[in-house]
């Protein structure tokens, strides 16, 4: 029997030789703390401090602006310095709270949490929601509302999206080695908000000693089972992971719950772990600092808000100045012209490479070998929809399933023209969906 996976994907070298090994390191922030007041997809958050407040680590000092938003926390004691606009990971300017750190770290009281045998469904959403857990993967969906489908009862299987299948990144990995007991702790929380359904973990198979962890943690655990994925580019992506542990399939017109399923982060999950079993906000993730330009790559445990240069300089700084750096991954992620720019909620890597390839290539016209559509994992064609969004053609570009990409990348890796397929599929795909929304 072959290892689980879909049709479609690439092999790139994945680069996580330079950090996989490299065990978590806490590291405590310098500076300012500065949080953005959007790190989730919804309303931005609202601010319940003023400038001149003292507040302790651990206080709200933001909350959800609406349903589909959620709260945020310090992450650290000190002076509310400003709100004002600041740059973000991806490069837009945000309004941002601002705390002057006062290296104290004095921690606000958290109520006691109820073991989670005697706490109800709703009471398990609502500390969910009430701490801040988004999508910590990088889509900063918020959690809460992800637990909450309308028919909950018809939810089959929780998928722990363990591939963590970008090139470099090591984070999830380390978490799921050296955090094991509390990620299978915070997919015994989501199980207990649905009745009838199983747990999965699908992890590549390129990590061996997580599935040989995480079945020794979970040998007591009838609802919960390892699934081994084949170690490739996207597997990770939601669709892909769902068709390749479930063999159900959704498009860009479902949700995951139309096909019976929910996916969760590995880092969102140990979110929920301290969320509904330690009582605990959301004040710190995992990030992994890499790349041929990065003096001493390595996975480090860093509060929200954080300076990322400082992150940086934790990790040795820069061996020689950069050509490129990328916020997220190299096949997803953002290129960044500022290192000046907080840890996020969705921050789950900052690489740092000596040369720029992606400048380099010169764009050259279509051949028609064909090779996007060969790795394309939504089947579509690649290079027909870059021509008409190129075109400014819109209804054709939809017409031929243009919204079903998933903007993986893996069309313009493979292409031998080094046309930017992905940038420009991504670009009509936003127009499309912001017309289709105000239809």
């Amino acid at each position: 029997m072959g290892l689980l996976t879909f049709k479609g994907g690439i092999h790139p070298d994945d680069g996580k030789s330079l950090a996989k090994d490299q065990a978590i390191v806490s590291i405590l922030p310098k500076g300012d703390l500065i949080y953005p007041l959007s790190q989730h997809i919804g309303a931005p958050a609202k601010p319940v401090v003023q400038v001149g407040d003292q507040v302790l680590k651990g206080q709200m000092i933001a909350e959800a602006g609406g349903f589909v938003s959620a709260p945020i926390y310090a992450s650290v004691s000190g002076t509310v310095k400003a709100l004002e606009p600041h740059f973000n990971p991806t490069g837009s300017k945000v309004p941002c709270l601002v705390i002057e750190n006062d290296g104290e770290y004095q921690e606000t009281k958290y109520a006691q949490a109820k073991p989670l045998a005697e706490m109800t469904k709703e009471e398990v959403l609502n500390m969910i929601g009430e701490a801040g857990i988004v999508g910590m993967g990088g889509a900063g969906f918020p959690t809460r509302v992800k637990l909450s489908p309308k028919e909950p009862e018809k939810i089959d299987y929780i998928i722990a999206n363990c591939a963590e299948c970008e090139p470099y990144i090591t984070a999830d990995y380390r978490r799921m080695l050296e955090d094991t007991e509390k990620l299978v702790s915070g997919m015994r929380v989501v199980l207990s908000l649905f009745d009838n359904a199983k747990g999965i973990f699908g992890v590549e198979d390129n990590k061996k000693d997580c599935i040989e962890k995480l079945e020794e943690a979970i040998k007591d655990e009838p609802r919960m089972s390892v699934k081994i994925l084949q170690t490739k580019y996207p597997q990770g992506a939601e669709r892909q992971m769902i068709y390749a542990a479930t063999k159900r399939a959704i498009n860009s017109a479902m949700l995951p719950a139309d096909a019976g399923c929910v996916v969760d982060n590995v880092e969102t999950l140990i979110g929920i772990h301290t969320a509904v079993v330690e009582g605990k906000p959301l004040m710190e993730r995992v990030v992994t600092v890499s790349g041929d330009a990065v003096e001493k790559p390595g996975n480090f445990r860093v509060l929200l808000g954080m300076n990322q240069k400082e992150l940086v300089d934790a990790a040795g700084g820069f061996k020689t100045p950069p050509q490129k750096v990328i916020s997220g991954g190299p096949m997803m992620g953002f290129s960044m012209f500022t290192l000046d720019t907080p840890i996020t909620k969705t921050s789950s890597s900052i690489l740092g490479f000596l040369e720029d390839e992606v400048a380099k290539a010169q764009t050259t016209a279509c051949i028609n070998c064909g090779r996007c559509v060969e790795v394309c994992p939504s089947r579509i064609i690649p290079s027909r929809l870059a021509d008409y969004a190129e075109r400014h053609d819109e209804d054709t570009f939809v017409k031929q399933n243009g919204l079903e990409c998933v903007e993986c990348g893996s069309c313009s890796y493979v292409c031998p023209a080094k046309r930017p397929l992905k940038q420009s599929i991504g670009s009509m795909r936003k127009i499309a969906l912001a017309n289709k929304k105000k239809k």
